[in-house]
């Protein structure tokens, strides 16, 4: 089977296993794992930021940040098929108490400074305020779309005109500065917050890093811990996540792959391949999107259904060009069938 659900779907090499099974480790709610230490320094100084905090998932890194920044009650402005307002849960009214004003970013999901302008709201006797801007970059619903640093600081320095924070969920941050020919601080210096995931392009089994000023990163932990992820012996999951930071410039491998799927998956009948940034492609479909999947699970291929006729494939470090062949013959198969 190959698998192209999504780039979780990675699992460990050996260099991993082995760093897990080696890590020195401590308890991490008193600041003792030694691995979780360095997991955090190092992810720091690649972002940037003063400094960072291991969380186990880019959702809990999101939501988080969205608690630590605001007050309750107030509205985040975020875009409308952005990752923390679609896929969380509605973990921003349930975990920070925050009223999502969505913005409608286009088909790249860049927000402009003006649509950041225009969704502000001063809090008053009656309105609560804007309290947050939320960015995304890579923007995995609008198909991986990797914005460059202008468009990211552009619209903070619109936010930051108003005295509102910026969170970048930067899930596949790393995605983007590959695909911009960046270093991923470079989109960093002009947020307060950002969270990566480990766990997706790079490959590691578990965890995501959020980083920002120390201040923020202070009030961030007593935040994590609220919300359950106070973890203790953490070493022995940070260690691979700190093996994956090495896995940063090998994304190129996948934007390739992605754009070998795209044309391959194009020529099949009924198939409308979006040109993908990075390591994500969309495929419009004639036939309803779940029906399609199900012909191509049939084939041997996985990917998700992202809208009635659209489907996604992800590219990643467990997929070789071989089987990047193999997935455009299942989908060729799963047409004709």
């Amino acid at each position: 089977m190959i698998d192209l659900r999504s780039d979780t779907v990675t699992t460990p090499d050996e260099q991993m296993r082995e760093a897990a099974r080696d890590a020195p480790v401590g308890d991490d709610v008193y600041h003792e794992d030694p691995t979780v230490n360095k997991l955090q320094s190092t992810a720091a100084d690649v972002l940037g930021t003063e400094a960072a905090l291991f969380v186990p998932s880019g959702t809990m890194g999101n939501q988080v940040a969205a608690r630590t920044h605001t007050e309750r009650g107030q509205e985040v402005l975020c875009e409308r098929e952005g990752h923390v307002y679609r896929w969380e849960l509605g973990g921003l009214v349930q975990h920070a108490q925050l009223q999502p004003r969505t913005i409608d970013a286009g088909p790249r999901g860049a927000i402009t400074p003006e649509q950041v302008r225009a969704g502000y709201v001063e809090g008053d006797g009656h309105r609560p305020g804007t309290g947050l801007l939320a960015l995304e970059n890579t923007h995995n619903a609008r198909g991986g779309t990797a914005l460059g640093v202008e468009r990211i600081a552009t619209a903070a320095a619109a936010a930051h005109e108003r005295d509102v924070p910026v969170h970048l969920d930067g899930a596949r941050l790393f995605n983007a500065a590959v695909a911009r020919g960046c270093d991923a601080a470079a989109f960093v210096e002009h947020v307060d917050s950002v969270m990566c995931c480990l766990s997706k392009g790079l490959g590691a089994p578990v965890g995501s890093v959020l980083a920002g000023s120390e201040a923020f990163i202070d009030r961030a932990r007593r935040t994590r811990k609220l919300m359950g992820g106070g973890m203790r012996q953490a070493g022995m999951v940070a260690a691979p996540a700190l093996e994956a930071l090495s896995n940063r410039e090998r994304l190129a491998v996948d934007h390739r792959r992605a754009e070998r799927l795209a044309a391959g998956l194009d020529r099949v009948d009924g198939f409308t391949a979006r040109d993908p940034e990075t390591n994500i492609v969309l495929v419009e479909t004639d036939r309803p999107a779940e029906a399609v999947l199900e012909a191509c699970e049939r084939e041997g291929l996985l990917g998700v259904p992202f809208d009635d006729h659209l489907v996604r494939f992800c590219t990643h470090l467990d997929v070789s060009d071989e089987e990047i062949d193999g997935a455009i013959r299942a989908a060729e198969r799963a047409a004709s069938g």
